[in-house]
């Protein structure tokens, strides 16, 4: 299997503060990885790195065997944590945007996501509830058709009825030879659909395993033994 994501001795400082520290990670071609720890443990750091968002403090990261640059940029497919989105356009327009800019942007898949996610394609972001624009970032992000999709904490805003009919969406809309990376609080919803688990604690990776491995060895969900490992003392 080939890799398409490694972090190779990265460290991440901002002042004095140490983010990432000395984080080697290889994230496997065609897996669904799930990036999971507490607030502040450095996820949307590690994923900001990738995107070319900050820049290492040291280390290297390269994305299908090449550094961090333009041409990595046009094979990754990230949503940030929080909303980016030009809030005086319409949804209509917000396709339009994208598809001038990524060449790799599919318009009539995200028309089809639109109508399932019931978004009208009329109207103002503005006037859009965060529930709402999380599922409009949703669908410009997985129309492309990318080779890695890295989404950070994609269902923070959305309500608990929408939350596995999105998980199914997100499946059943990104390529199978492709690979998603995710993160996320809300681990008892999405761990049915991960291959494997990434633990980071106080900017370190402490723990890569396969999902059903780890359910097996420990005979509990990865939602239990993420509690019992950074909130059971």
């Amino acid at each position: 299997m080939s890799i398409i994501l490694e972090y190779k001795s990265i460290s991440k400082s901002f002042g004095e503060k140490q983010v990432l520290k000395s984080v080697d990670l290889k994230i496997e071609s065609g897996k669904i990885v799930g990036l999971l720890g507490k607030n502040g443990s450095g996820k949307s750091t590690l994923f900001k790195l990738a995107n070319d968002l900050l820049t290492v403090s040291s280390g290297e990261i390269l994305v299908d065997g090449k550094p961090i640059g333009v041409e990595t940029k046009k094979i990754v497919s990230y949503l940030p944590e929080r909303t980016y989105l030009d809030s005086s356009l319409k949804v209509s327009e917000t396709l339009a945007l994208f598809e001038t800019f990524y060449e790799d942007f599919d318009r009539e898949k995200a028309q089809r996501l639109l109508i399932d996610l019931q978004l009208d394609p009329n109207m103002r972001l503005s006037k859009m509830s965060k529930g709402m624009k999380e599922k409009l970032q949703l669908v410009l992000v997985i129309s492309r058709k990318a080779k890695l999709y890295i989404l950070d904490e994609p269902l923070g805003g959305v309500d608990p009825a929408s939350r596995d009919y999105i998980l199914d969406t997100i499946l059943s809309n990104f390529d199978k030879n492709a690979t998603l990376f995710i993160s996320t609080h809300m681990i008892a919803d999405i761990e049915k659909i991960l291959d494997e688990v990434v633990f980071i604690d106080d900017g370190r990776i402490v723990l890569q395993e396969n999902a059903e491995a780890l359910r097996q060895r420990e005979n509990c969900s990865i939602d239990e033994i993420f509690r019992r490992r950074f909130y059971v003392k």
